[in-house]
């Protein structure tokens, strides 16, 4: 048994199945597999996700899928309606337009609010000591960190300033996320503990059917 995760890019295709499992096997009587399918871009997911999501939900190998799962940064796209200015506007818009274009009951949309490097700031104390004595108050709520500096660009800039070297998501990204524990991220991002709580409950109905 295993999910379809669908990404927009190389950071989640090579850290996200690593760091759901390590939250998931353990609550699960065994553990499922994760793979990772990625897209160039988030425009790329969107226009092409309903027909990759029916490929690997109704192909031949489609029994063994639990569901398949859309994630992308809540920053970056620009296809909101200009009546959804806030975060939580535009993300349950975006899910709605996006799992209605898929409509299939196996498939969810999730997003990052803001952006995956919001779970990274939920761990502090893995960044460098100088980047995380420069972290402004409100990374206690790691999803606060909204569209005016959203997460990446606040770590760029801290970056920059006390190492002498911008943020790279590729590089340190990675390294984060492998180091990340995934109950604190979990404890303090509601959006990414929404997306976690889906995928054990369709993993565990999976399991006892």
């Amino acid at each position: 048994m295993r999910f379809v995760l669908f990404v927009e890019g190389h950071t989640e295709r090579d850290a996200l199945g690593p760091f759901l499992k390590r939250w998931l096997d353990p609550r699960l009587e065994r553990p499922v597999g994760i793979q990772v399918v990625r897209f160039n871009g988030w425009q790329h997911l969107v226009h092409d996700v309903a027909v990759r999501a029916r490929l690997h939900l109704e192909g031949p190998r489609g029994s063994g899928v639990v569901a398949a799962v859309g994630l992308l940064d809540l920053y970056g796209p620009d296809f909101y309606p200009p009546d959804r200015s806030s975060a939580e506007e535009r993300r349950r818009w975006a899910i709605g337009e996006i799992q209605t274009k898929v409509d299939h009951p196996r498939f969810r949309m999730f997003f990052a609010v803001h952006e995956l490097e919001a779970w990274i700031l939920s761990q502090p104390e893995n960044l460098p000591q100088a980047v995380r004595q420069a972290l402004p108050q409100r990374v206690e709520q790691p999803e606060s960190i909204d569209f005016n500096e959203p997460p990446a660009k606040l770590l760029d800039r801290l970056y920059e300033a006390h190492t002498g070297r911008g943020y790279k998501k590729r590089t340190y990204g990675r390294n984060l996320l492998d180091r990340l524990d995934p109950e604190v991220a979990y404890r303090k991002c509601p959006c990414l503990a929404e997306m976690l709580n889906y995928m054990l409950e369709a993993a565990r109905a999976a399991l006892l059917g």
